[in-house]
């Protein structure tokens, strides 16, 4: 399996477990507010994550190139709407915007864990 492939498969799999683990700290030690920030900015971006991974596998799989204006609408289209959801979480008081910043940072956390890993083998690899 290439470095790629297996990369994109272990951030694919943290992202859920990193997520279920914060979500489930934040339901038993903070507050109902805090809590649902942190699971839905978390889905928020996962599902990001996901339809980004189709988007540019459906673009850059032959024979159905797409074009690269395609895919920037579609990114765009994501933004806008993710955005609006961010907003309307927000404005209308159903979750607290630090415990959402924390759920954003999921994939984030997913892929500096991933980043780590990987130079600790390659560093492994090295010193043997």
């Amino acid at each position: 399996m290439t470095i790629q492939r297996r990369l994109l498969k272990f951030i694919t799999l943290a992202n859920w477990i990193i997520l279920a683990g914060v979500s489930l700290l934040g339901i038993i030690f903070a507050s109902p507010a805090f809590a649902k920030g942190i699971l839905f900015g978390g889905l928020i971006v996962t599902i990001n994550f996901h339809l980004l991974y189709r988007t540019l596998k459906k673009a850059l799989t032959p024979p159905h190139l797409s074009s690269y204006n395609a895919v920037i609408v579609k990114y765009y289209i994501r933004f806008m709407v993710s955005g609006l959801i961010i907003f309307v979480l927000i404005s209308g008081h159903m979750v607290n915007p630090l415990g959402l910043f924390v759920g954003l940072s999921v994939v984030v956390a997913s892929i500096m864990l991933a980043t780590l890993l990987e130079l600790k083998k390659l560093f492994l690899k090295e010193a043997m």
